[in-house]
C-alpha cells in the first residue's frame, strides 16, 4: 500500500514506476480487478472527476462518489477507513485541507491519493511530466510557471524538489511561492522557457494582468515551446485568445494523458 499525498514523498523509482504504468496502460495494457474505489470530489471538479472516475472503472473498480464534505465529521479518520476498507480498495480524494488526506492515510488502512487540495495538484503535474517525458529528458527541460502562489505553484516547486526538474516562477514579487526559483521579468522568462504553464490569478487579478500570456511572448519563446495552461483557464484573463489558438498550445494533447497517469497512480497505490 501506497500514498501520494505530496510529490516530495515520492522517489525517483516511484517516478519511473508510474510512468511505465502509464506507457503500459497508453500501449492497451491495463490490469483489471475486482473491486471498488472511493472518490471525493465537489460538484464543480471537472476534468479530474471524470478522468479519475472513468479511469476507475475501466481498471474493474466501481468508483463510489462522495461530496468532500462527507469528512468534514467529528468522526475519527482511523474509523473513517476502518469501515471502508470493508468495501473498497482505494481512497480519492479532492479536499480544500492536505491535513485531511494525510489523517486517512496514517492508519495505513486504504492507500489514499491525493486529487487536490488548496497546497498542492500532485496528480495534475505528474500528468503533465508523463506528457513531456514521452517526448524527451524531463530534467533537460526548462518549465515557466506563470501565476500566483497557489497549489499548481506548490506542486511544481515540489516537482522542483523531488525529481531535480528546472522550474522558474514568473508573477510579481509580493505573490510568489517560497523556495520556488523566480522572474520578475516575464519577457526575459518566457525567453529561457521550453514549458510555459499558466494557472489563474485567484484573488490576484490587477496584480496579474500584466502577467498574460500573448501570442507575441509566444512567439519570442524557443522553438518548440509547449503552452499549457493549467485549466480552467479563462480566455482574455491569464491567457490571451491568440495565444489559446497559437501552435504552441497543447492543452490539450497534454491532459489526454490524465487518466492513465491516474490510473497508473491507483495501481501503482494499491499494489505497492
Amino acid at each position: 500500500m501506497r500514498h501520494l499525498l505530496s510529490l516530495t514523498e515520492l522517489t525517483g523509482d516511484d517516478l519511473r514506476e508510474i510512468f511505465a504504468r502509464a506507457a503500459r496502460i497508453e500501449a492497451g495494457t491495463l490490469a483489471r480487478r475486482d473491486g471498488a474505489a472511493a472518490l471525493f470530489f465537489p460538484s464543480s471538479s471537472l476534468r479530474t472527476r471524470v478522468s479519475f472516475e472513468r479511469g476507475a472503472a475501466e481498471m474493474g473498480l466501481q468508483p463510489i462518489v462522495f461530496p468532500p464534505e462527507a469528512l468534514d465529521t467529528v468522526e475519527d479518520a482511523v474509523d473513517i477507513v476502518g469501515y471502508l476498507s470493508a468495501w473498497v480498495e482505494l481512497l480519492v480524494v479532492r479536499h480544500a485541507d492536505l491535513h485531511v488526506l494525510r489523517e486517512l492515510a496514517a492508519p495505513g488502512i486504504l492507500p489514499v491519493v491525493n486529487a487536490m487540495t488548496n497546497a498542492n495538484h500532485p496528480c495534475e503535474v505528474l500528468s503533465d511530466l508523463f506528457a513531456l517525458s514521452r517526448e524527451t529528458d524531463v530534467r533537460s527541460l526548462r518549465v515557466l510557471v506563470v501565476g500566483p502562489d497557489g497549489n499548481i505553484a506548490r506542486a511544481w516547486e515540489e516537482a522542483h524538489r523531488a525529481f531535480g526538474i528546472d522550474v522558474v516562477q514568473a508573477c510579481p514579487e509580493e505573490v510568489r511561492t517560497p523556495a520556488l526559483p523566480w522572474k520578475e521579468d516575464l519577457s526575459h522568462a518566457v525567453q529561457e522557457a521550453d514549458v510555459i504553464i499558466t494557472d489563474g490569478p485567484g484573488e490576484h487579478t490587477a496584480a496579474m494582468a500584466p502577467y498574460r500570456i500573448t501570442a507575441d511572448l509566444l512567439d519570442s519563446a524557443p522553438d518548440g515551446v509547449r503552452f499549457a495552461p493549467c485549466p480552467p483557464f479563462v480566455r482574455g484573463r491569464e491567457v490571451s485568445v491568440a495565444a489559446a489558438n497559437h501552435p504552441a498550445f497543447v492543452g490539450y494533447e497534454f491532459k489526454r494523458h490524465l487518466k492513465s497517469v491516474q490510473q497508473a497512480i491507483m495501481g501503482w497505490a494499491i499494489e505497492g
